[in-house]
């Protein structure tokens, strides 16, 4: 009843309540990196190389591109905002304890996508098709669990989708004053353009291969024309980062447990480890080694917040706080880019949270569509689904639905929660395939010595 009550009421408090979620999250990332020898920083050379997939003709998926559907779900507008207020409410070392739980979550995406290649399928067209639900089904021979996994994930997704389309329109009619329906309308029609086109390969995966990478390499390289441009302050920062997470000042004021928190929440509900989304991108990849997919999904964790949150972090710890003094959300993050790089840091702000945005309603509306597949197997069903979706964009760019996106929260708890109790008992077995692979790197090792 409580959980009801506060989906009825809208907030944002819902199955994680009394950190339940975050408990159950950092548990299984310490367990999983225990039982694989923490591969993620052993294999890390190794996990860099699995990136230089090949792209595949027709309509399989590589696993390049299973990398960049996993990474545009994963980076959306909280690696912005929610990274901003992270700072803001836990200080900077809140960053410290984002780092630490990716680190650690990133072994937690390694044993569920492992898993998630191991008990895939192949549709009728011989294009794979998994993810936890099929974990559920095939491996725990329970598919009336794997069927409320798959509801919890579309519930999760719409609200997802509205979300996103909120940010967009907001942050373009807060910069310009445009009306929000129409952008709305702009947004929909592009979102539905998209998935509706039919091409030999999935148009969502194909505007992904596009949007991912022009979306990081225009966030990146702004951040590190701040770096650079601010190249003497970057040991300070690091300096109040560190001393922030562990600082006398924190410790004496008995805040040291929120900035924690506060790294920690936001780093586990950034990468998305441990909630089973990533596996729907796993497990479409044309791969034989499933120790390679989970090191690829290891990877996009990575990405995720080491490299994209802590970019937004070093904007804002950059800045000049005094002229920040006061401010909070993206507000404070297009204020602190603009006193970088001039006026033209407001539209930039403005076209980087579209990129972030759309590329996760592309990301969230495949994965929405794979759990559907799951459940029912009617393609005038699939049809209605993303009809729905086009619309839930439109709906979400003209208000905000707070009992939509309490829902979303419900959605993703009972994902995780589902996910993490499938998984804990298999982590052993995921990492016999990670011993037999480790066993074969050494062998060629060995024969090219």
């Amino acid at each position: 009843m409580d959980i009801l009550r506060s989906v009825i009421n809208g907030t944002n408090v819902i199955l994680w309540e009394k950190n339940v979620l975050v408990i159950m999250l950092i548990g299984m990332a310490l367990y999983a990196s225990y039982k694989t020898k923490f591969m993620q920083i052993r294999l890390f050379k190794e996990i860099i190389k699995t990136l230089k997939g090949e792209r595949i003709d027709g309509e399989k998926i590589s696993s390049l591109e299973a990398f960049y559907l996993g990474t545009a779900c994963r980076v959306g507008a909280g690696n912005i905002a929610g990274v901003v207020a992270a700072i803001s409410i836990g200080g900077p070392g809140a960053l410290f304890w984002m780092w630490i739980v990716a680190l650690l979550g990133a072994s937690t995406s390694f044993i569920e996508s492992v898993l998630a290649v191991v008990y895939r399928e192949k549709d009728v067209k011989g294009n794979y098709r998994g993810g936890t639900p099929w974990i559920i089904k095939n491996r725990l021979k329970n598919k009336w669990l794997g069927i409320v996994y798959a509801l919890a994930s579309i519930v999760c997704y719409v609200g997802v989708i509205q979300v996103m389309s909120n940010s967009v329109t907001e942050s373009i009619v807060g910069a310009y004053k445009i009306n929000a329906k129409v952008v709305a309308i702009i947004l929909a029609i592009l979102v539905g353009a998209t998935i509706f086109i039919k091409g030999k390969k999935d148009t969502i995966v194909k505007a992904l291969n596009k949007v991912v990478p022009i979306m990081a390499f225009m966030y990146l390289a702004v951040v590190v024309y701040v770096l650079l441009t601010n190249i003497t302050q970057i040991p300070f920062v690091f300096g109040k980062i560190f001393s922030a997470a562990f600082g006398v000042n924190e410790i004496a004021g008995g805040a040291l447990g929120g900035v924690i928190m506060q790294g920690v929440r936001r780093g586990l509900f950034s990468n998305e480890a441990g909630s089973g989304n990533g596996n729907y991108a796993a497990a479409l990849a044309d791969v034989d080694e499933p120790v390679k997919q989970g090191m690829i999904q290891s990877l996009s964790v990575f990405v995720d917040t080491l490299i994209i949150c802590s970019a937004t972090a070093f904007v804002v710890l950059l800045g000049d706080m005094n002229a920040l003094e006061g401010m909070s959300g993206m507000i404070l993050f297009q204020e602190a880019l603009r006193g970088h790089i001039g006026w033209i840091g407001i539209p930039f702000t403005v076209i980087i949270l579209f990129f972030f945005s759309f590329s996760t309603i592309l990301g969230v509306t495949f994965y929405g569509r794979n759990a559907l597949q799951f459940i029912t197997e009617n393609s005038k069903i699939n049809i209605i689904y993303q009809l729905v979706v086009v619309w839930m964009v439109y709906i979400g760019g003209v208000e905000q639905n707070y009992f939509v996106w309490s829902l979303a929260d419900f959605g993703l708890g009972l994902m995780t929660v589902i996910n993490i109790l499938t998984i804990a008992p298999l982590v052993s077995e995921s990492t016999v395939y990670l011993e037999k692979y480790e066993q074969k790197l050494k062998g060629y090792a060995k024969m090219n010595s």
